[in-house]
């Protein structure tokens, strides 16, 4: 039987291949809407420090993310990817409105003994005076993430339950995560995640609360293989 450090091993050869088509990885600080993002598609950030220790050399990824899937929404790639950067002008950001922001910000928080009583408070929509006092969180939460590399995997299906880029999503996720299981490629101990008050983040390894106490179905490697394959490099 095919192991799950197996299929950790191909999923990363996979995320090789990728980044050779895509040239390289990028990082939110330098993107910008005029980058030539597809419309819909999945994305994969590893983190400054984070190397994997059981399925090979390099990098370990962090977070795996899409854009909505419910039926009919009309957000693309680059709208979500935009709410995790935050402002470029200002440098902050609004983390009600991207939960990598929020757990990556509640990390930080915790770890720098910052002063923010509100940072879990107000579901979506905040008082001015309390955007205005969250601001240098928020200004941190956009220097930590935008420093993270990533990939990005086209994938232009329509939003529902069938969706592909849903697929391989969560399985992506089930498969890296180290929650309720032994671990492989585990964080190291400085990681930022370690401070995070989330324990599907701390147990998983990963910036990711979904999925991450799932079994995996294999097939989504052929998946990700055929998209992959697929992959034009940027002009």
């Amino acid at each position: 039987m095919i192991s799950r450090l197996d299929h950790l091993k191909q999923f990363y050869g996979l995320l090789g291949e990728l980044e050779h088509r895509l040239r390289g990885t990028r990082r939110l600080s330098d993107c910008s809407a005029r980058a030539g993002w597809p419309k819909r598609g999945v994305y994969f950030f590893t983190e400054p420090g984070e190397i994997r220790s059981d399925s090979g050399k390099g990098p370990r990824v962090v977070r795996v993310g899409t854009h909505a899937l419910k039926p009919g929404a009309k957000s693309t790639l680059w709208s979500r990817l935009r709410q995790h950067k935050g402002s470029a002008k200002s440098g902050s950001g609004n983390h009600r409105g991207s939960i990598f922001r929020l757990i990556v910000g509640a990390a930080l928080i915790k770890r720098d003994s910052v002063h923010c009583p509100t940072w879990e408070k107000f579901r979506s929509h905040a008082p001015p005076e309390v955007r205005k006092s969250e601001r240098p969180a928020e200004q941190e939460v956009s220097t930590a993430i935008g420093a993270m590399p990533f990939l990005w995997l086209s994938v232009d299906d329509e939003p529902g339950p069938d969706s592909r880029r849903g697929f391989i999503e969560r399985n992506s996720i089930a498969l890296l995560s180290n929650y309720g299981k032994r671990p492989l490629d585990p964080p190291s101990r400085v990681w930022l995640g370690q401070d995070c008050n989330r324990k599907r983040v701390r147990c998983s390894g990963l910036w990711n609360s979904n999925h991450v106490d799932e079994d995996y179905d294999p097939e989504f490697l052929e998946v990700l293989k055929r998209l992959v394959a697929a992959t034009e490099k940027p002009s």
